[in-house]
């Protein structure tokens, strides 16, 4: 799977590279190694992400736009700057209330 960072790359602007769809959700992996995965998600206005669960820990940080994420039955309001923390196996759930964008951090398996 190619990558939005090579090295000996170690920037880019993340708003560069925003594009939603029309429809549904438009991911890029931005760096992977061993331990993390670090993805841009976009996330057309709509959009909603069925309850599922990951074996891995994850934050969440908000670029653009909002939506709701919903971790373990409780509501998070999603607006840039916020901040999430979803440990491993989390039961989690997310809906884009605007074009929506936030940057997944996948850590090595919980």
């Amino acid at each position: 799977m190619a990558t939005l960072i090579t090295p000996p790359a170690t920037t880019l602007q993340l708003h560069d590279h925003l594009e939603f769809p029309d429809s549904g959700v438009l991911s890029k992996v931005l760096w992977k190694d061993a331990t993390c995965q670090y993805t841009l998600f976009c996330l057309a206005t709509g959009t909603e992400i069925s309850e599922h669960t990951s074996t891995r820990n994850a934050t969440v940080n908000v670029i653009s736009g909002s939506g709701t994420l919903t971790l373990q039955g409780q509501p998070i309001a999603l607006e840039p700057g916020v901040f999430v923390l979803m440990l491993a196996n989390a039961p989690h759930a997310l809906e884009a209330t605007t074009n929506l964008a936030f940057l997944l951090t996948l850590s090595a398996e919980g």
